[in-house]
């Protein structure tokens, strides 16, 4: 028998990877070539490659993204058209805030100098009590000495109108 050593076998291995490798490498291109041929048949047999798969994505992309643009767009001028509004009614709530204002202080000037006639007024009419008070007064402390005297008279005229009578 014979006994292999570690070189024998090392070199057994060498020699029949040696011989094979155009066998190994001329399989490996026909495996390729196979691939190769059928990924082409695919293609041509579906009608689609990956690259129009691609630029179709990408257009539709581009065309959802240019739509949202525009809408994007729309509806910021409705909201600068609705900003505008809201300025201009703004705008004239102002303006009539301020003719309310001018109103108000029209009235409380109207108000203010009626009440300062009608001060002058009372304080009028208080002199027109008080000068009649003080006449009426005056009127009623003579009344009754007059009254006085009158009755005195009559009472003398009375008497000397009996006297005569009586003689």
């Amino acid at each position: 028998m014979m006994d292999v050593t570690s070189n024998d076998t090392s070199t057994t291995v060498g020699t029949r990877i040696g011989s094979q490798p155009i066998a190994l490498a001329a399989a490996a291109l026909v495996i390729i070539v196979v691939g190769i041929g059928s990924i082409v048949l695919w293609r041509a047999y579906t009608g689609t490659s990956p690259e129009q798969d691609h630029i179709a994505s990408a257009r539709q992309l581009q065309a959802r993204a240019a739509q949202a643009q525009e809408q994007l767009i729309e509806k910021t001028k409705g909201l600068e058209m609705s900003q505008q509004e809201s300025i201009d009614q703004l705008q004239v709530v102002q303006d009539q805030l301020q003719t309310v204002k001018r109103i108000l202080a029209a009235q409380q000037n109207d108000t203010k100098r009626l009440s300062e006639q009608v001060a002058g007024l009372t304080g009028a009419i208080d002199s027109l009590r008080q000068s009649f008070a003080s006449a009426q007064s005056a009127e009623t402390s003579s009344l009754p000495s007059a009254r006085n005297t009158t009755i005195r008279a009559r009472l003398h005229v009375i008497k000397a109108v009996h006297r005569k009578r009586a003689k």
